[in-house]
């Protein structure tokens, strides 16, 4: 004999016929069935009003939401999270309170639900942690260091590459520039940052990566030509560790933002995706609200420098205990009648400073800048990295 087979809808019928026989009491039919009196009399209402399709399994939404967010406030929220498609909760619920401040408007976790029931936000997969190493750049003022790096390449519509290069104030967010260049060297960079010192002046610190036209590891105190500027300036070029992109990471979700906003698609043309680079400039300075800032915009808090620049390089004179060297044409200096001993290239035609300190090792200084150290007895310098001029 096969075993019987049954289902809610055949259980439900089954309890109606047998109350209908009349030889049960409610009390011994909910029992015998399993279900609370409360439930049995339901089902016999629903039996009595519409039939078989009563008993029909119904929808357990609530008739009403008093908490339910009115569809007006949620048709505000999602345009202009379509205007702002990579703006999140945080921002998108400040905007909107100073746009309409007489509105009540919900929590950023509602703002999150909402995003998520219009198919508005896209799942991240979820990326390992790494772990900050030395050194970390943590501003307290405005342009004690700003940040500086080159977004990556990309190609334009018409074929030419385009290099933008980001400039910011690390404490503010500000956004100097974000410069779309054919070429990321010392020639295309410099005039950049001459427009940006005119107008904002000038930092202590200058935060960048190791590559060019920025660093160099094989070179003294990794300095390249756009470096050894900045020292004659004043500023001293700061470096993240090798390979700890995190470093910087300020500026690194800077850059995901620009690329999503500017970049995608790419313009045809240099003048075109510049003014998608100025916009989202603009936007991101202006309006787009900064969670770090207290959901206040870059451009409400970041003041100018008071170190102004002029374009000109100041003379510098080295202490009167230091031996003052002229870097020759070939990147060394000479030492004694025969002997040359190797500095960088970067530095040809620039006087630097030796500091004796005793037994046969000194300082090397270019303006206030320490290079490393001389030791006279292989006529090499190592620098702050332990790695030794070539020779």
């Amino acid at each position: 004999m096969p075993w019987k087979e049954t289902s809610p809808m055949n259980e439900k019928i089954g309890f109606i016929n047998e109350w209908r026989s009349g030889c049960w009491s409610m009390s011994e039919l909910c029992e015998a069935y399993g279900i609370s009196r409360t439930l049995g009399y339901r089902y016999l209402v629903r039996y009595e009003t519409d039939g078989i399709a009563g008993l029909l399994e119904r929808s357990r939404t609530p008739y009403s939401c008093p908490n339910k967010t009115p569809k007006t406030i949620e048709r505000e929220i999602v345009d202009l999270r379509k205007q702002h498609r990579h703006w999140g909760p945080d921002k998108l619920r400040v905007i909107l309170s100073e746009r309409f401040p007489d509105i009540d408007w919900p929590a950023p976790s509602t703002f999150a639900l909402i995003l998520k029931r219009n198919n508005l936000v896209q799942l991240r997969r979820r990326r390992r942690k790494i772990e900050c190493v030395h050194p970390i750049f943590d501003p307290k003022v405005p342009n004690e260091v700003w940040s500086a790096d080159f977004k990556g390449k990309f190609r334009l519509g018409n074929g030419r590459y385009c290099n933008p290069l980001t400039v910011a104030d690390s404490c503010t967010r500000f956004l100097f520039s974000a410069e779309g260049l054919e070429f990321a060297d010392y020639d295309h960079s410099k005039p950049v940052f001459e427009c940006i010192f005119d107008e904002y002046g000038l930092p202590l610190q200058i935060h960048t990566d190791n590559g060019p036209p920025f660093g160099n590891v094989s070179s003294i105190a990794r300095l390249t030509l756009l470096a050894v500027w900045f020292i004659e300036l004043g500023i001293e070029p700061v470096y993240s560790d090798p390979g700890h992109p995190e470093q910087n990471g300020r500026h690194e979700r800077m850059h995901r933002e620009l690329k999503a906003e500017a970049t995608r698609p790419p313009a045809y043309g240099f003048t075109v995706q510049q003014r998608k680079l100025d916009a989202f400039r603009k936007e991101y300075n202006e309006l787009r609200p900064h969670q770090a800032l207290g959901n206040i915009p870059p451009a409400r808090v970041h003041v100018p420098s008071p170190r102004s620049y002029n374009g000109q390089i100041l003379p510098w004179n080295y202490p009167n205990a230091f031996k003052v060297f002229k870097v020759c044409r070939n990147g060394a200096i000479r030492w004694g009648s025969h002997n040359w001993v190797m500095v960088s290239t970067t530095l040809i035609g620039k006087l630097i400073g030796l500091e004796p300190l005793g037994n046969n090792i000194q300082r090397v200084y270019f303006r206030q800048k320490l290079l490393g150290y001389l030791d006279e007895s292989i006529l090499r310098i190592q620098d702050d990295q332990g790695r030794l001029t070539r020779s």
